[in-house]
């Protein structure tokens, strides 16, 4: 046994010298922590959500110090994981100068990024007749943790690479809602149930747009470079305007799809062309037959019983 787990090791300290691929021994220095960004991200939550989130009961009287308290904690915790993501660990000036500039004009959008929660907090309470209050909507729906975490992740998405990532990775593992930081999200936004929707990239989506749980506005096809390499970037994912309902499992792919103002999407859709405003989309099928059941016959009794 101690053979072969020391020539198990040796192979993999051979594979650990090859160049590229998944070799990354520096990462500690260079690649930021998911830990300390998944951290982050609940410090986010409570900076929008002062009181919903399990932290220690604070006055009003000390609410005030205690964000002020908060967001310098985030500061120095999302400073130091911009700065591994940028490369540099422990970073020069010039690297530390650039994640106070990232910080600061973050950190300058979390009133207005609330505010916009606040909408889509709306929206979910006139959506769904099963919302009783809008604390019920923060402490238990699983839409609003993913939106909230996209939306903060998307101010971060042009400026720092894989830390949005690994934030909007962090509520897709908890609520099974998947929004690509890079999609680009109107207010009053309202995911209902929401487990397995998947949001892409490019993804452009109006103000009160509803979906239901397992809807996909995905990609159609991939071009390829003359090495057979998919080409990455352009637009790939639907754009869907304003006042759009899809409904559950429905699948809208391409980066040339729209879907127009005010339109329903019905259930188990699958679509890959544009749909004028003010369509209504569904798949005709057969008509729905409910018919009574026939009556069971009173199986005989096999034999008698003599006393």
């Amino acid at each position: 046994m101690e053979t072969t787990t020391r020539d198990a090791v040796d192979e993999l300290l051979q594979t650990y010298g090859e160049t590229g691929g998944i070799n990354y021994l520096d990462a500690a220095a260079t690649l930021p922590s998911r830990l300390a960004v998944e951290a982050a991200c609940a410090e986010l939550m409570s900076l929008m959500f002062p009181g919903f989130r399990s932290e220690a009961l604070v006055s009003s009287e000390d609410l005030a110090e205690t964000t002020r308290a908060r967001m310098r904690n985030l500061h120095a915790r999302l400073k130091t994981e911009i700065c591994r993501s940028l490369g540099k660990i422990p970073p020069n000036e010039a690297i530390e100068a650039k994640a106070d500039e990232i910080l600061s004009s973050f950190m300058s959008k979390l009133p207005q990024l609330r505010r916009v929660l606040w909408t889509d907090i709306d929206a979910a309470y006139e959506g769904d007749p099963a919302a009783k209050s809008y604390e019920e909507i923060i402490l238990a729906y699983p839409a609003l943790e993913a939106i909230a975490i996209y939306r903060m992740a998307h101010e971060l998405y042009d400026k720092v690479p894989l830390v949005p990532r690994i934030m909007t990775e962090w509520a897709h593992s908890r609520t099974g809602i998947d929004i690509h930081p890079g999609a680009k999200i109107g207010p009053h936004f309202f995911i209902d149930h929401g487990t397995g929707v998947v949001i892409g990239e490019t993804s452009e989506i109006g103000s009160r747009v509803k979906l239901y749980h397992g809807v996909t506005l995905g990609a159609r096809s991939f071009q390829k470079d003359e090495h057979g390499k998919i080409k990455k970037g352009g637009k790939r994912h639907p754009k869907v305007e304003d006042d759009v309902t899809i409904y559950p499992n429905s699948t809208i792919l391409g980066g040339e799809t729209v879907i127009g103002a005010r339109s329903t999407i019905g259930g188990n859709v699958f679509l890959v062309q544009s749909v004028p405003p003010d369509s209504l989309v569904y798949y005709e099928e057969k008509q729905l037959r409910i018919m009574p059941k026939r009556p069971h016959k009173t199986a005989e009794p096999s034999g008698a019983f003599i006393g």
